[in-house]
């Protein structure tokens, strides 16, 4: 296999224009590939390749509309991370809240494995889990300043300062090896059965580090697929050997997850972000259809009707 070599923005031009890409402004197009990286940029290409030429653009597409795709993920993902970054901080307060409530609000208290589910085939990880907590009281201890002033002041990190130096995967693995009756009350706030709280945690982890690390988003999917729900039900989403084929392991799974996690106006606000975002590439993409973007994604042609769905 032949090696990568390093190309000049002259040079990325000509390929791309080679395989069929327009531009109407060079220098522009340069600066962009210069600030942006002509490998993410391309990494949106199969938006517009030609079926029948290959590794060939369809006829008369643009730069300016292969970087509007590259720029309508990164606003999406903007979006996105806000708004999972505020489940995120609702989530932790919800589950300090439950467990200081009942274990007490000392680390020498609540990291107790008696404190945690008894399941045989969990010991191992409740372990792990609660080594990875106070491996963080250590490590933020005398870093993070929450943590030191409990700390010098008083000798111990509560709960709900200790979740604020927890990376949101441990807190998904944390709502796992919880007795059953914790889950319950916290998957109980926000109206979710404990199997769906369990992956609407892994898969908000998942996508969380997907958009802090600007990865590709609209066309991600996850290992886990969520629960079928009302939600699917009332889209009238259509479905595939008994399977709906939107919203299950997509961005418009992560949409519904919002949807029952958020309240009704912080969804609300993210679904007019979201729509906006979706006009503006409408008007600027000419040789692909709006549809097929939005199938990329994962959204049915109805997507924007789940903000009034009760």
């Amino acid at each position: 296999m032949a090696n990568k070599i390093f190309k000049n923005l002259d040079e990325q031009i000509d390929i791309l224009k080679y395989k069929g890409l327009v531009f109407k402004d060079e220098m522009r197009a340069k600066d962009i590939l210069l600030r942006e990286n002509y490998f993410f940029i391309s990494g949106y290409r199969h938006f517009f390749m030609d079926p029948t030429k290959g590794k060939n653009f369809l006829p008369g597409t643009t730069f300016n509309e292969l970087y509007a795709v590259f720029c309508f993920d990164r606003h999406l993902r903007n979006i996105m991370f806000k708004n999972i970054l505020i489940v995120e901080n609702n989530i932790k307060s919800i589950i300090s809240y439950q467990l200081s409530k009942k274990y007490g609000f000392k680390d020498k208290d609540y990291l107790v494995p008696s404190n945690f589910t008894n399941d045989t085939l969990k010991v191992r990880q409740v372990t792990d889990v609660l080594n990875k907590m106070k491996r963080q009281i250590r490590v933020n201890g005398h870093k993070h300043s929450a943590t030191l002033h409990y700390i010098s002041k008083y000798g111990y990190v509560p709960m709900w300062i200790l979740v604020k130096v927890l990376s949101f995967g441990i807190i998904a693995e944390l709502y796992t090896i919880l007795k059953t009756e914790d889950k319950k009350a916290i998957a109980e706030f926000y109206d979710l059965k404990v199997e769906e709280m369990e992956i609407y945690l892994s898969l908000l982890a998942n996508f969380r580090n997907l958009c802090a690390h600007e990865d590709i988003l609209f066309d991600h999917r996850t290992n886990r697929k969520i629960p079928d729900n009302y939600i699917h039900y009332q889209l009238g989403i259509e479905k595939y050997e008994d399977d709906y084929i939107f919203g299950k392991n997509d961005l418009f799974a992560l949409v519904i997850i919002m949807k029952r996690m958020l309240t009704d106006d912080e969804f609300k606000m993210m679904i007019n972000e979201v729509n906006y975002e979706i006009q503006v590439l409408d008007g600027i993409i000419e040789v692909v259809p709006l549809d097929t973007i939005l199938d990329k994604i994962g959204f049915p042609q109805n997507w924007s009707e789940i903000a009034y769905i009760r």
